[in-house]
């Protein structure tokens, strides 16, 4: 017989590391508010295993094989709109949270911070709030400063990080070399870099383009 009393926040993890999945269940576990009701390993099981356990939050990582969590991320919210998810992830990057924001997460949180800050951002999520790591709400605040780079400039880049010459990427995307310099020039003043690698390294901790 029920007691009356609310049950207990049920919660599921989908990340594609066992080990990181276990951290989250050694931390849940002594928390009698919390419980752990169900594990993924990537996009794809996220979504059947949200239709199953109607988690109350679901913890999701970015980086994943098959299916990545966003697009995850928005099918369960196109499913469930109410579904609350909190990104797991190892970057602070203002334009990944941005992304993920924009998907549909009520919170960012950074695996670096799990033992630290994982309870009590399940705990307001649930309440209705949302929660954003102090690093990731910086970056965010810093890069709405910035001008965007054009999605063009964000093709170039990619083929930079690539290992491409101006030649190959002028190539591949029908330009011709002084347009891919000129696109260079806008990316390096429009994220600060002092060269070619700096921009790509800039560009993939602020999570614009993937390495």
């Amino acid at each position: 017989m029920s007691d009356g009393r609310p049950g207990p926040i049920r919660v599921m993890v989908v990340d594609d590391h066992p080990l990181l999945r276990e951290g989250v269940a050694a931390v849940l576990e002594p928390q009698p508010d919390l419980s752990l009701v169900g594990e993924a390993s990537n996009g794809p099981e996220a979504i059947e295993g949200y239709r199953r356990w109607r988690p109350d939050v679901s913890l999701m990582d970015l980086q994943m094989p098959e299916m990545g969590g966003l697009e995850a991320l928005g099918a369960i919210r196109a499913e469930f709109p109410q579904a609350r998810i909190v990104v797991l992830t190892t970057y602070a990057g203002d334009a990944q949270a941005m992304r993920a924001m924009k998907a549909g997460a009520v919170g960012y949180l950074l695996k670096s911070s799990l033992r630290r800050e994982l309870v009590s951002t399940i705990r307001e999520v649930h309440r209705g709030h949302r929660y954003l790591h102090p690093e990731v709400a910086s970056a965010l605040a810093l890069g709405a400063i910035d001008e965007p780079l054009t999605a063009r400039e964000i093709a170039v880049l990619q083929l930079v990080a690539g290992g491409n010459s101006n030649k190959r990427i002028a190539h591949a995307l029908s330009l011709s070399e002084e347009t891919v310099k000129s696109h260079m020039k806008n990316i390096a003043l429009k994220l600060s870099a002092t060269d070619r690698t700096h921009a790509v390294v800039v560009a993939a901790r602020r999570g614009i383009i993937e390495l």
